[in-house]
């Protein structure tokens, strides 16, 4: 009897504490007391920028850049990383760790996009303009990741809600063209909604050209090249300078872009930022010892300087580059913010070219967004930003543009911008669209290396398995139509029953 009313008495006591035990810490961040004020909201935007940066997931963090990079014409990866070197000698397989990682990034960016326009929409302790703008932004970053997904895997779900319940994870792909169609509605959402310019403290944040810019872009892609010149005549007078309210404007200096002391310049549309705080450790993920820069100019560094020399460049860029004299005879501008070699006076961290060993028998090393000026690479965790998006490439795509409908003259003006700065001699008059096409090739080939542009260059012009095939990378025997894409990476295939694997693999 007693032990029953001991029992009773417990049960008694603890239905008392119920709504007690229930509570929520006024200390703890959870969904019940979170999304409420403007710095919520600024919190969950900068979780989703920060997606693009991590380390291991980001498409412009370290293992981003040499996965967008390593697989070009231009680039070759050494065999120290096996996931990146089967990557860069067309080796690789649904097993491979470093896709897979990106197809993470892009999904928890995009729930991270979702999460901020449904809790957006939703909130009653905003105002109506700042309820408009963070939603924009979210949909400018939920659209970045699906042009990049369409780009890298092809057909893969489309996800639009946070999902409730447990099957609302397991979604199916969509065709490819709904992919495109899914990043060109939120491009199109963000444009409308995002504004010109920040105040300085808020540099870095999407606005209203960056969409406009990274819509653009996709129209090219998906060769909608109708509207793609509206939106680039937006930004961009036939001449090549800007078009009002924007200033955007190329860089005098090329390597300019490249440097941290000049990140977020007039050329830059869109850009990732990284710094050299937080904590110290590059590789810790997303915890509070995380590193807020990068690793990537010690990973592309050699040895004698403290790098661990991962890449090289190709010769086929090196010999691209010396295709063209600039004026006065002396090599293209760019050549020498790109890569050093041996040629008179070269120094490189302080040291003549001739203190490097080219271990890959290759003739050139990496100039661009390595920290050269300085002595070594060291631990350094590099803070210089990545540029997502340039004004260079706005004025390239657009001169593309018009080649493809048929207006060549009109490209002219616009190439003869970039070529300028290289100090290269202007174009003549008359070229054909065909030789306009074949000057952008190659202008686009010297301008972007090293910003994971040209295997998808290569791509959308039909010319990946002919350039691939045509260079002295190594491991370019192995290329095969099926290398256009990435595979579906096989942990999702085992945890997703409704996802279906890429063609050929």
């Amino acid at each position: 009897m007693k032990r029953f009313l001991y029992a009773s008495l417990l049960v008694l006591g603890l239905g008392a504490c119920t709504k007690d035990l229930d509570q929520v810490s006024p200390n703890s961040i959870v969904q019940t007391n979170f999304w409420k004020t403007d710095a919520d909201f600024l919190s969950g935007l900068a979780a989703t920028y920060k997606t693009f940066h991590d380390v291991n997931n980001g498409y412009y963090g370290v293992r981003g850049i040499e996965t967008t990079n390593g697989r070009g014409d231009d680039f070759f990866i050494r065999n120290d990383v096996k996931d990146l070197y089967q990557l860069s000698t067309f080796t690789n397989n649904p097993t491979t760790g470093t896709p897979g990682s990106i197809f993470t990034g892009f999904y928890t960016g995009i729930f991270r996009a979702n999460q901020v326009i449904e809790q957006a929409q939703a909130a009653t302790g905003l105002t109506t303009d700042a309820q408009k703008q963070y939603v924009a932004e979210a949909q400018f970053l939920r659209g970045l990741n699906y042009m990049l997904a369409a780009t890298n895997f092809g057909a893969v779900p489309i996800i639009t809600k946070v999902p409730v319940q447990r099957t609302d994870y397991f979604v199916a792909q969509s065709p490819e063209a709904d992919v495109w169609a899914q990043a060109v509605k939120d491009l199109q959402a963000a444009a409308a909604g995002l504004p010109t310019s920040y105040p300085s403290a808020w540099v870095g944040r999407a606005t209203k050209g960056a969409a406009l810019g990274m819509l653009a872009k996709a129209y090219v892609y998906q060769k909608n090249w109708v509207e793609a010149e509206k939106i680039f005549k937006q930004l961009a007078q036939p001449s090549g300078q800007a078009q009002a309210p924007y200033t955007y404007d190329l860089m005098a200096n090329f390597e300019d872009n490249f440097a941290r002391a000049t990140d977020n310049n007039a050329e830059s549309l869109f850009e990732i930022q990284n710094q050299n705080v937080g904590g110290s450790m590059p590789w810790a993920g997303e915890n509070a010892n995380e590193a807020l820069g990068v690793t990537t100019a010690q990973e592309f560094a050699p040895t004698e300087v403290a790098g661990w020399f991962e890449v090289s460049p190709t010769d086929k860029l090196f010999n691209e580059f010396k295709q063209e004299r600039a004026v006065g005879g002396d090599y293209d501008a760019r050549m020498y913010a790109t890569l050093v070699w041996d040629y008179p006076g070269a120094m490189y961290y302080n040291k003549p070219f001739s203190a490097f060993k080219l271990v890959f028998g290759y003739s050139s090393l990496i100039r661009k967004y390595q920290n050269w000026r300085e002595n070594n690479e060291g631990i350094w965790i590099s803070d210089i930003n990545e540029k997502v998006l340039r004004y260079a490439d706005i004025l390239l795509l657009y001169a593309e543009t018009e080649a493809m409908l048929g207006r060549p003259a009109d490209a002219i003006p616009l190439l003869n911008r970039i070529r300028s700065r290289a100090k290269l001699a202007p174009l003549a008059a008359g070229l054909s669209a065909t030789q306009i096409m074949t000057e952008i090739r190659h202008q686009r080939m010297l301008e972007f290396f090293r910003e994971g542009q040209r295997f998808y260059d290569l791509k959308r012009w039909g010319l990946l398995e002919q350039e691939i095939k045509n260079s002295d990378k190594v491991g370019r025997e192995f290329y095969a139509p099926k290398f256009a894409y990435f595979p579906i990476p096989q942990g999702e295939l085992n945890t997703n029953p409704n996802i279906k694997q890429n063609a050929g693999w």
